[in-house]
């Protein structure tokens, strides 16, 4: 085990530079950094605008991609404090983004804790009876949640728990946008919950809707196993079969779409936090990718990268846990 996970994390280095070198000449690409500073800093002088180039590596041709990544690749390891600074206000990016990605965390675990929590017992109750009408109720109402566009659903409960239900009884029950009121300051956990409210039934709507799919067609894969089979003619009691038989193994699938949500919270809920103006990571890249914000998206990209490998780590490891069959050294 040690042995794989050492050589998965050698092998991710260079998986990491040629996928964050791609994107970040896509990036420089798409966004025309120098193009950006000029729109931002109408007034800048040639020496400025060469200055600016030299700072951020923003050198020509192909070489010059290769020389201004590796730059900025030897910038960002010595960390956030030797970044380069954002092209409108000359600010330093870690401060900005280290919220945005704390609150993207925050809306994400609580929302995919609830859809794995949720998703994975209607899952199991839909298997118990498949056929049945609570099985129809649960994939159907399954179906319809992943259908529904996340706007969709985002609009609706905008509509309903702030418009309406302020005509209605005089007051909003649910904020429709942001993490705080504004002017607020400091840390308070019971007014960010209450704006986190909407925000995460909107994400948990579509995330136990698809624990419950998944549960459920990994458990009617197993049913019906022959290790299941002489299980039950042992006399095992059916809640057993299912608990410390079936369950272990239809978990495996499972655990490789809870690791991937999990990775992705980190990219931000990108239409979520544009819904209602929750300045997570997805909310942060839009902002930036707007206004050109090339030393903004960098680092942006490169946690995102960094998120997806280490949680597919995570997954091929777990899937040896649970199934010893799985042998990761071989």
């Amino acid at each position: 085990m040690l042995r794989y996970i050492i050589r998965r994390l050698l092998w991710s280095i260079p998986t990491l530079l040629i996928v964050t070198f791609l994107v970040y000449v896509a990036i420089r690409v798409g966004t025309n950094p120098v193009e950006s500073f000029k729109r931002t800093n109408i007034h800048a002088t040639k020496k400025q605008i060469a200055k600016y180039k030299e700072v951020n590596g923003l050198y020509d041709g192909f070489n010059g991609y290769l020389k201004g990544y590796w730059e900025w690749v030897k910038k960002f390891v010595t960390g956030p404090d030797h970044w380069p600074k954002t092209i409108k206000g000359k600010k330093a990016v870690w401060p900005d983004l280290k919220n945005a990605l704390m609150n993207s965390i925050r809306l994400g675990m609580v929302a995919v804790f609830f859809g794995i929590v949720l998703g994975n017992m209607l899952g199991i109750a839909a298997a118990r009876k498949p056929g049945g009408f609570r099985d129809g109720f649960i994939n159907g109402g399954a179906l319809l949640g992943i259908a529904v566009p996340p706007y969709v659903t985002g609009f609706f409960m905008q509509l309903v728990f702030s418009i309406y239900w302020a005509r209605w009884f005089g007051h909003t029950l649910l904020p429709t946008s942001g993490i705080y009121p504004p002017g607020h300051k400091g840390f308070d956990i019971v007014l960010m919950a209450k704006y986190m409210i909407a925000p995460v039934i909107v994400v948990a709507i579509q995330s136990i809707s698809t624990y419950a799919r998944y549960m459920r067609s990994s458990l009617l894969d197993v049913t019906n196993a022959d290790y299941l089979r002489t299980a039950r003619s042992k006399g095992i009691s059916e809640r057993r079969v299912l608990v410390h038989h079936a369950l272990r193994n239809a978990l495996i699938p499972v655990t490789t779409l809870a690791f991937l949500e999990i990775g992705g919270v980190v990219a931000g809920l990108i239409i979520t936090e544009v819904v209602f103006s929750y300045p997570g990571m997805g909310y942060y890249f839009l902002k930036a990718y707007e206004s050109g914000e090339f030393p903004k998206l960098l680092p942006w990209m490169v946690l995102i990268m960094l998120s997806v490998i280490i949680f597919n780590l995570f997954a091929d490891i777990l899937y040896a846990v649970l199934d010893p069959r799985i042998r990761l050294d071989d």
